[in-house]
């Protein structure tokens, strides 16, 4: 199989006046597992199906390698798509559900069958053995003989799949495929599926609105919101170095908290300031605030970064504790979300569940200060030098 890049070149998409993907650049590089992520209705799908050509766009260009396939039908475009719904044929068993798409292609019509014997006999040999091939690699090779109805959800993927990789097409785009399995069956289909990518090495775009499965299968991904693109970078940089508020506050669970807090000089030199609660900061972040003295920033710490005296680790900057008052534990076994009110504020630490606090109580908590991000209030823009 060769792989090919995929670029969307400022590519818009309008349905009457409703903007769905707005000026859209992402150049995809071959081989490479591209998520496209964010909530319904960002234009990820809309994306999706211009891509594969069943939307076309209103402005911009889409590339297919060094072609461009704005006028070229979905058949002749040489990629695969696997829908949340698996669009499996019922009437057809595995086998044929597989091999349906290689026949179209290589066998053709009858009158060829008849006029060309012994050729369609060897591509049907061809087909046979690719077919094979694919569900030994997928474990699906003892459900050859059943009906989509006679499978599970896990199996119909498998089988979607199957159809997908079997034609051996220079791009894979999924939409949601695993949106309809059960939790425990996501996960374990989700880890196979992101082995048999790198095996395969095809370029794949593939579409989800849950963000825990764009971080643990992109190679890199891009946050969508309102059919604009917000951010592409690979997960570790997504997460650690997001964008903007939207993607500061989607990617992450729990979500990163945001406290507006005025900045105000404290020794000569910038510091944070919400309620009666002062919180100094290091050297870089006071260079990004010292033209702000007086005015408010938003500041962001996500849950993981928030400690108590026996949860921090022993090389982290850590501030003051600072007085917060627990309003709700949720507990999720070895760890419990809980939730604190600082000066009025609210924000969630994720602490272990060894840490014993219960309603009510006030919990001393530290920041981490490295982990310390700053937002311009107004854009929601990250603050740089």
């Amino acid at each position: 199989m060769k792989a090919e890049s995929v670029r969307f070149e400022k590519v818009t998409k309008r349905f009457g006046s409703v903007v769905a993907v707005n000026r859209l650049t992402l150049h995809i590089q071959p081989g490479e597992f591209m998520v496209l992520v964010g909530p319904s209705g960002c234009g990820k799908t809309t994306a999706l199906r211009m891509l594969a050509g069943l939307e076309d766009p209103t402005e911009g260009a889409i590339y297919i390698g060094d072609r461009c396939v704005n006028e070229v039908s979905p058949r002749d475009r040489d990629i695969a798509m696997v829908f949340q719904n698996y669009a499996l044929y019922p009437h057809m068993r595995v086998y044929d559900n597989i091999a349906f798409g290689l026949r179209l292609r290589e066998l053709g019509g009858a009158l060829w069958q008849l006029t060309h014997w012994n050729q369609a006999r060897a591509i049907k040999k061809r087909i046979d053995e690719r077919v094979r091939q694919v569900a030994q690699m997928l474990e699906i090779e003892n459900l050859l003989h059943r009906l989509p109805k006679e499978l599970s959800g896990g199996q119909r993927q498998r089988v979607a799949l199957a159809r997908a990789i079997v034609r051996q097409p220079k791009a894979f785009l999924m939409d949601e495929p695993l949106s309809n399995l059960d939790a425990k069956l996501r996960d374990q289909t989700r880890a196979e599926l992101k082995k048999l990518q790198e095996r395969l090495g095809i370029t794949t775009i593939y579409v989800t609105h849950d963000q825990k499965e764009a971080m643990t299968l992109g190679t890199r991904i891009a946050v969508m919101k309102d059919g604009v693109l917000q951010q592409v970078g690979s997960p570790e940089a997504v997460y650690f170095q997001p964008a903007n508020t939207f993607v500061a506050t989607f990617i992450g669970t729990p979500p990163m908290n945001l406290l507006d807090m005025q900045v105000v000089e404290q020794e000569s030199r910038p510091a944070l300031k919400i309620g009666s609660t002062i919180l100094p900061v290091l050297e870089a972040q006071a260079q990004l605030l010292k033209t702000r003295v007086g005015q408010t920033v938003r500041m962001g710490i996500r849950p993981q970064d928030i400690y108590t005296d026996r949860t921090a680790p022993p090389d982290a900057i850590l501030s003051e504790p600072l007085p917060a008052v627990v309003d709700v534990i949720e507990p999720h076994g070895d760890r419990n979300d809980i939730h604190l009110i600082l000066d009025g504020a609210t924000l969630i630490a994720q602490l272990s569940a060894r840490v014993k606090a219960n309603e009510g109580d006030t919990l001393p908590i530290r920041l981490h200060l490295e982990y310390l991000h700053l937002f311009d209030p107004a854009t929601g823009e990250t603050l740089r030098a």
